[in-house]
């Protein structure tokens, strides 16, 4: 059994932001923007199919609850200094200004959501995989629930059509959710120490 010692120093690495943590949460960040130059317009909302929260699951999902919250929370930050960091290219001032405010804040709570679930998943790659697969549809949920009461304050829509709005957007959704899970299983099978923490366990053996 660890002593309390050892155990206070497993529990306070664990907590640091390393330069490494720093280095990864900008990167997933910059991966999540770089999504956004994939959009598809659907339907007449101007809300369209993108692959930006795919960009947020594989992020919560490899970088877990609080590293990958505080990732998609710098990709939304940086555009509200001008980045064009959303769908289409158009700055995150743009995006929380339209129908789609409830989804840029959606992916903030998304990632909380995704990254709380896939910690919990055990090591054993098939298992790890299909606990990211229910993660990433909490997600989704999560982000059509925010998004929907988005549209309800923007356009005036009741909340039940608001979150009907959504049905076009799910088989792709559910697709780039089981390829989010598929690549994040992999991802932490060739690299075990992305989870935080075995590679600080590790630090203080």
């Amino acid at each position: 059994m660890m002593n309390s010692p050892t155990r206070r120093r497993t529990d306070v690495a664990a907590r640091r932001i390393t330069a490494t943590d720093i280095a990864l949460m900008a990167t997933f960040a910059a991966l999540i923007i770089v999504l956004g130059g994939v959009t598809v317009p659907v339907g007449s909302l101007g809300v369209p199919v993108v692959l930006q929260n795919m960009g947020v699951a594989l992020t919560a999902m490899i970088l877990g609850w609080r590293r990958g919250t505080i990732a998609v929370a710098l990709f939304i930050a940086v555009g509200f200094v001008g980045v064009p960091n959303m769908a289409g290219w158009k700055p995150a001032l743009a995006a929380v200004a339209g129908p789609t405010v409830g989804y840029v804040v959606g992916y903030v709570v998304s990632a909380l959501v995704i990254g709380l679930v896939a910690s919990v998943a055990p090591r054993q790659h098939l298992a790890r995989t299909v606990v990211f697969v229910v993660a990433g549809l909490l997600g989704v949920c999560v982000q059509y629930l925010c998004g929907s009461i988005g549209l309800v304050f923007r356009t005036g829509m009741d909340f039940a059509g608001a979150l009907a709005s959504n049905a076009p957007f799910i088989p792709g959704d559910v697709v780039k959710v089981v390829v989010a899970a598929l690549i994040a299983a992999a991802v932490l099978r060739a690299v075990p120490d992305l989870v935080p923490s075995r590679r600080h366990a590790g630090a203080v053996q």
